[in-house]
């Protein structure tokens, strides 16, 4: 390989990882919604894997019955967390085209998968 095409490629690298650092930025102002119970518990979750709000309808939150409550809030939290981080690995791949360059980071565990 010419020392050209070596320069070539560790500039669209970079190019790539500025992109990637971009995209990680922009990840945790998108954000994922999942509901629970039938819409009685509703999380959203941002694309860094935070919980950005809850909202709870009050006709679920019985006193005799909080684990109920309890099971939904866990649920519809680790559907809008999945959903989150499916989206920004989709966007992800779009840019890297699945490619692992070395030297790159492999931010294919962001989220601790």
């Amino acid at each position: 390989m010419s020392k050209k095409m070596i320069g070539n490629l560790m500039r669209e690298a970079q190019k790539l990882q500025e992109k990637m650092v971009k995209m990680q930025e922009e990840a945790s102002q998108k954000t994922a919604e999942a509901s629970s119970g039938g819409g009685m518990v509703t999380a959203v979750a941002n694309g860094t894997g935070q919980l950005v709000s809850i909202k709870i309808d009050k006709e679920v939150v019985n006193p005799d019955d909080i684990e109920m409550l309890q099971d939904l809030i866990v649920a519809a939290c680790n559907e809008a967390i999945k959903r989150a981080q499916e989206h920004v690995q989709e966007e992800m791949s779009k840019m890297t085209g699945g490619l692992q360059i070395p030297g790159m980071p492999d931010l294919s565990n962001l989220f601790g998968r």
